[in-house]
This record gives C-alpha cells, structure tokens and sequence, in this order.
C-alpha cells in the first residue's frame, strides 16, 4: 500500500507534497461533492427568498397591511350572495367579471379613489387579467387604508380557463 502523500524534491525548488492519483481523485470526488451542495444551498436560498405569490383562500401580507387571496370558485361563491364592490383594474379594458361594479385601471388608481367606499372597511374584490396588476392595485389601496380587500387569484385568465362566463 502506498502511502497517501510523497514528498518529491527537485533541484532549486522549495518542499513539495504530491498526492498519488488514488487520493487525488478521493479528494477530487470530495471537492465535488462539497461544491454541488454549496450551489444547491444557494439556489435553494434563492428560490425561497424569491416573492411568491399567496395561495388562494388565504389571508396575505403586503408590507404589514393584510388582504386576502381566493380561487375562482371562492370568487364565483361569493357571487351568488353578492355582498362587496367587484372592482376590475386591468388595462386595457377588455371584458369583465360578470357583476363587475367598476372599471379603474390599476396605474390610474390613485386619482380615482373617490369612486370607491368612502368607508375604509367596505369590502373590495380586485382583479385583472392575470394578477400582476391586481397586486399593484392592491397595494394601492392597502396603503389607502382599506382594510378588507380581496384578490382573485389568476384573475381573468384563471376565470375562464375554469369554465366561467365573462361580460363585454
């Protein structure tokens, strides 16, 4: 058996160690090994600090303010004993939820909030087309000061992907 290290000594050079190739290659498969967990720890990291977005039917938080997020079906329920102001904040206009109430693009938003409850209580269903600019209405009227917003997840897409109705 060999040993795992040899000393070599060459003329003008300082001491060297030189691995036999059976250890080089243990120590290869180590190096190996160590470096595909670190990059899957960092990938596993970076996934998780990535936004995702709330699954439907529960409650969300949006920079300490809350709002909820439901499914097409919860949204479609809640139709049946209509009790909130449905608000659509896609652009452009396209089509709507039927029982849509207003149309407000979500970046103009802002200098339409008069349209909207006075009382900061009153419950709001957001959606768009897709999520992406509900979340930004959302926010927009979280920071408001609305307390009881609700966001249809998947918005228009998820709606008539799941069979439902839409108004033109």
């Amino acid at each position: 058996m060999s040993p795992p290290c040899s000393v070599v000594l060459q003329p003008g050079s300082m001491l060297a160690t030189r691995l036999n190739p059976k250890e080089r290659r243990k120590m290869k498969k180590k190096f190996n090994t160590i470096y595909s967990l670190l990059i899957a720890a960092f990938l596993l990291t970076a996934c998780q600090a990535a936004e995702k977005a709330p699954q439907a039917g529960i409650e969300a938080d949006m920079g300490g303010y809350k709002y909820r997020v439901i499914s097409v079906t919860e949204a479609q329920s809640m139709l049946e004993n209509k009790d909130f102001i449905m608000l659509n904040v896609y652009t452009p206009w396209e089509k709507d939820i039927p029982q849509t109430d207003l149309r407000i693009g979500y970046d103009v938003l802002p200098e339409n909030m008069h349209q909207l409850p006075a009382e900061k209580d009153a419950k709001i269903v957001v959606y768009c087309l897709s999520g992406g600019m509900s979340k930004k209405a959302v926010a927009t009227l979280v920071t408001s000061g609305y307390t009881n917003i609700w966001m249809i997840d998947g918005g228009l897409t998820s709606w008539e992907a799941a069979g439902l109705p839409t108004e033109k």
